[in-house]
């Protein structure tokens, strides 16, 4: 039912959140992990984030990049886009850590 689809979605976002907050190179945007849903918005350091787009997806691993209809926000925030991942009920927590080892592995090819 619902209810464990909203469990399901806490906790991959909290666990998501742990992991992707231990990456130094990444600059993630959006509100404190308690009240965090499965959506991460992040930049990784001297990389755009269309290029990180583009290498995650060799590695299988699609996630949306741009402005993402904010550009507002984006000028506050000083970028030009940002990449963004999101996780829900068809996600697990082995495919989080694929992302993360995806992104080390792009900061080791262009970062």
């Amino acid at each position: 039912g619902m209810d464990n689809v909203h469990r399901h979605e806490q906790d991959i976002s909290k666990y998501a959140f742990e992991q992707l907050s231990q990456l130094d190179f990444l600059t993630m945007y959006g509100p404190t992990p308690d009240k965090k849903t499965a959506v991460f918005s992040f930049n990784v350091k001297n990389i755009h984030p269309h290029d990180v787009g583009s290498i995650l997806d060799q590695f299988g691993i699609a996630i949306r990049t741009g402005h993402h209809c904010a550009q507002p926000l984006m000028r506050k925030l000083g970028i030009s886009g940002s990449a963004r991942a999101s996780f829900y009920v068809y996600n697990s927590k082995e495919e989080v850590d694929v992302l993360v080892q995806a992104l080390k592995k792009t900061t080791d090819m262009l970062g």
